[in-house]
């Protein structure tokens, strides 16, 4: 099997994702976030970039990349990604039994296609007995403390970390965090949007409210949100915002990335 080599030096693998207009790659490849790993040092022809639960694959399809799982990486739960159908076939051979195909949703990117006084009027008619706020000190220990809610801020250091590149909205009934809107990656110049709620406050409007806010806090500093969505449901809160839809891809949840060959401990 083909050697696996971590890329420091990012530059090297560009080529490879060159036209991939996904902000996690970006993020990788401005050395703001994730990790990246080829084939050779010298002239990698096959490359992986790991950023939060997501994979990238990109060039010559590679079976050792598929397989590769850093060893500091606890979770066995990846979201892979593949830019061609042979990457997609190889993903499928190594991880048939421990894998599900699915379908994400890219959102088109438009810097200048937000209606500010919409989306102020969103946040403005936020649901009675509901208030909002920044995700601060406390809301970012609450939001790390569930399940529900860690990856609005789990892709940071910690909260320093946090403060000084990340932002993000939050929906409080009373004390009790209810929904977040915050930065799941960074990129120059811009930002990932993760939108999760309790399941005890879904269809309430308040993700709508949160998103509203969290874009206009991006537009505020210059800062582009990013939007992309796992179903059609989170399609349509975007296009309630101002985003548009531009197209289907294809993904792959690995619930069994475990780095090694099947059989083996």
């Amino acid at each position: 099997m083909e050697k696996t080599v971590e890329i420091m030096e990012k530059n090297r693998i560009a080529d490879l994702f060159a036209g991939w207009e996904e902000t996690l790659i970006w993020s990788c490849l401005q050395d703001c976030m994730g990790r990246a790993f080829a084939d050779s040092l010298e002239n990698p022809r096959s490359a992986q970039i790991l950023v939060g639960d997501f994979c990238f694959f990109a060039g010559r399809p590679s079976e050792s990349l598929v397989r590769n799982k850093p060893d500091d990486r606890e979770s066995n739960f990846v979201i892979m990604v593949p830019s061609s159908e042979e990457w997609a076939h190889v993903i499928e051979k190594v991880y048939q039994r421990c894998s599900k195909k699915i379908k994400r949703y890219a959102i088109k990117k438009e810097p200048d296609v937000f209606d500010k006084d919409k989306l102020e009027n969103i946040v403005k008619n936020c649901p009675k007995g509901f208030s909002l706020g920044r995700i601060d000190e406390e809301v970012y220990r609450q939001a790390m403390e569930n399940p529900w809610s860690a990856d609005l801020c789990s892709q940071f250091k910690d909260y320093e970390d946090y403060r000084e590149r990340g932002l993000g909205t939050a929906a409080f009934d009373g004390h009790i965090l209810a929904v977040g809107a915050s930065s799941y990656t960074v990129y120059r110049g811009g930002i990932e949007i993760e939108v999760d709620t309790r399941r005890d406050y879904r269809r309430k409007g308040l993700a709508l409210c949160c998103a509203a806010q969290l874009i206009l806090d991006c537009l505020e500093r210059g800062l582009y949100p990013s939007w992309d969505a796992h179903n059609p449901a989170s399609v349509a809160l975007s296009e309630k915002l101002g985003y548009h839809f531009e197209k289907e891809y294809t993904a792959y949840e690995v619930y069994g990335f475990t780095g090694k060959e099947e059989g083996q401990l």
